[in-house]
């Protein structure tokens, strides 16, 4: 990041969870500068996912009933997922995530829902939140990659997000390179 601007992401905020069981629905709403058709471009287009997304797919997520496999990161194994809802650039599903897209000023108020298990909830939120500024940075001409951006705050955040949550934050640290 030495020609780039230091990036350092801003506090935790924006989430909320729903508790049930041992999976929670973890909520993250961020307003982006882009317009809804380049964040769904980005949200469906493989190319794009493996630039941010904790995730990488092997096709586009943007029809119904499409398959692919997505694979996230630090996982080994694929999981086949089908994408249940495809309404360009308002709406779309797959596995347990649910994107919510709606113009905003002159941007996008970006919605992810999703589902995890409550032990990782403050986790989750950590390393999505530095997807969503990524996303954000990518989408600007600016991109940084998701490594360097994990190493400028993860660890922060996940401490925030577990307070902000009421639990306690799992002992994990990311894996120097």
């Amino acid at each position: 990041m030495s020609d780039r601007e230091q990036y350092t992401p801003g506090p935790a905020s924006g989430a909320e969870v729903r508790k049930d069981g041992e999976k929670w629905t973890l909520i993250l709403i961020r307003e982006l500068r882009h317009s809804p058709e380049k964040v769904w471009q980005a949200l469906i287009d493989p190319a794009q996912l493996r630039e941010w997304a904790p995730f990488v797919v092997d096709g586009s997520l943007g029809t119904v009933g499409t398959t692919v496999n997505l694979t996230w990161v630090g996982t080994p194994t694929p999981l086949e997922t089908r994408v249940t809802r495809a309404d360009a650039p308002k709406l779309l599903e797959y596995a347990d995530i649910r994107w919510e897209l709606e113009a905003s000023g002159k941007g996008t108020r970006l919605t992810l829902s999703t589902k995890l298990d409550r032990r990782f909830i403050s986790m989750g939120a950590a390393g999505w939140h530095i997807s969503f500024d990524v996303l954000d940075r990518l989408l600007g001409g600016t991109p940084i990659t998701r490594d360097e951006a994990m190493e400028a705050g993860w660890q922060r955040l996940n401490v925030e997000y577990a307070q902000q949550f009421g639990i306690k934050a799992p002992n994990w640290q990311l894996k120097n390179k």
